[in-house]
């Protein structure tokens, strides 16, 4: 089993920034992928950033070029550094992480909470 632990979500204005932070615990496992999902009150969640163990990312049109999502394999963590806020980035964020053990594994973190006021 893999849990995964997230911080770094808040208050900020519009404009703003902040970094969320998310460590996987266990060892016993190879990291397929690492992500950051959102869901904001009434809508469906969504991806907002992906990366690979290669490195490989993947973004929202709506945050390319104001979010970046980095990861330390040997941490077993991954970061969405998030500029340039806006409201409409007000909602939930989870963490996702997808693993092998000989056969592929999903899990989530418990979601964190990012408030961008105006």
């Amino acid at each position: 089993q893999v849990q995964l632990v997230e911080s770094g979500g808040g208050l900020v204005q519009t404009g703003g920034s902040l970094r969320l932070s998310c460590a996987a615990s266990g060892s016993s496992y190879t990291i397929r992928a690492m992500g950051w999902y959102r869901q904001a009150p009434g809508k469906q969640r969504e991806l907002v950033a992906s990366i690979t163990s290669g490195g490989s990312t993947d973004y929202a049109d709506s945050v390319k070029g104001r979010f970046t999502i980095s990861r330390d394999n040997a941490k077993k963590m991954v970061y969405l550094q998030m500029n340039s806020l806006k409201p409409e980035g007000t909602a939930v964020y989870y963490c996702n992480i997808r693993i092998r053990i000989f056969n592929e594994y999903e899990y989530w973190g418990e979601g964190t909470q990012v408030t961008v006021s105006s």
